[in-house]
């Protein structure tokens, strides 16, 4: 089985190591590196920052939210730092972690929607999710409720499709979907432009 590779094995550390401050500092560590819309401090809520479009996603929610957090870097982010290599990977999750934040502020504030926290790794999880059914798409991926064995192509496509419809209904509250959807379209959209420079410098 292969190793976890060097980048990986950091951020699911900081990971980890973020969920044990949460846990020692409760809500003061929330307050400052949850990622807070901007509006919301005109009604008491804490303020927004610049670095919580970053720091959110190294916090969570529970237990459970690192959990499987946690356990989808481990099973998609060694390939792909593999394939990108060391630095591009850590700016690849890094920008998508920072894109899936951007495009939760987008929404929230449009809709209006009542100020609160978001926290987690999922934009960044989500972004990788997307490179894998790129860079692998015939690599068949099991689900686990139910278990039934697809193409990573299809799994990427279903789950994509399936946050779409969950976040315009409204389905799951308390889940930021677009914030999932916005960590695999800046994941994309950094993919097309290497892409785009490969071809243009040979």
């Amino acid at each position: 089985m292969p190793t976890i590779t060097p980048v990986n094995k950091i951020l699911i550390a900081l990971n980890v190591v973020v969920f044990g401050l949460q846990y020692l500092l409760g809500g003061l560590i929330d307050v400052l590196f949850a990622l807070w819309p901007p509006q919301g401090a005109q009604y008491g809520y804490p303020a927004f920052h610049v670095w919580q479009l970053l720091t959110y996603g190294f916090m969570h929610g529970g237990f459970a939210h690192l959990f499987f957090n946690m356990f989808a870097l481990y099973m998609f982010g060694s390939d792909i730092e593999r394939l990108f290599g060391t630095r591009r990977y850590l700016v690849y999750y890094l920008l998508c972690v920072i894109g899936a934040a951007m495009m939760h502020l987008i929404v929230v504030t449009a809709a209006s929607s009542p100020p609160s926290p978001m926290v987690g790794a999922s934009g960044g999880v989500f972004g990788l999710l997307l490179a894998f059914g790129m860079a692998f798409p015939k690599r068949t991926l099991l689900l686990l409720f139910p278990p039934i064995p697809m193409p990573a192509w299809l799994f990427v496509t279903l789950y994509g499709i399936l946050e779409l419809v969950m976040g315009v209904t409204q389905t799951m509250a308390g889940v930021a979907h677009f914030a999932h959807l916005g960590g695999m379209a800046t994941g994309f959209v950094i993919i097309r432009y290497w892409q785009a420079q490969r071809r243009r410098r040979r």
